[in-house]
C-alpha cells in the first residue's frame, strides 16, 4: 500500500503496519501512532513520529540532507536521510527507546536525544 500526494503534508492517525509503506511525496510526514516492524514511512521532507518508530523511516528522499527525523521512542529497523542510513544495531543504545532528533552532519547521522 502506497500512498502519494505531490507538496502535501500527510498526516497518519492509524499504526502503520508491516508490508504498508507511506510515502509523503514533496511534503512532511506526520505519524500520529506507531510504525510497526517491517512498516516504512518516507518522505521528501521531516518526518515525525509522535509515538514508537520500530520500522524504517526515509527522510530526505529526494536527496535533501537538510530533513530530519523526529520520534518519542526510538526502536527503528532503519533509519536514512538522503540516503545515508543506520541499521538498529549500529543505533547507539543511549537514544534506544528514548525522544530522539536525526540529522545529517558532514554526510553521517547525528543523533540527539530530545527533552
Amino acid at each position: 500500500e502506497r500512498t502519494l500526494r505531490r507538496n502535501a503534508t500527510i498526516v497518519v492517525d492509524e499504526p502503520v503496519r508491516a508490508g504498508q509503506q507511506i510515502y509523503a511525496e514533496g511534503g512532511d510526514l506526520i505519524a500520529l501512532a506507531p510504525v510497526s516492524p517491517g512498516g516504512e514511512v518516507l518522505a521528501d521532507g521531516h518526518i515525525h513520529v509522535y509515538s514508537h518508530l520500530r520500522g524504517r523511516a526515509h527522510a530526505g528522499v529526494d536527496g535533501d540532507q537538510s530533513a530530519r527525523i523526529y520520534c518519542h521512542s526510538l526502536e527503528a529497523q532503519l533509519v536514512s536521510i538522503a540516503g545515508i542510513y543506520v541499521v538498529n544495531e549500529e543505533i547507539d543504545a543511549r537514544f534506544l527507546s528514548k525522544r530522539v532528533q536525526i540529522r545529517c552532519v558532514n554526510d553521517a547521522l547525528e543523533m540527539q536525544r530530545l527533552p
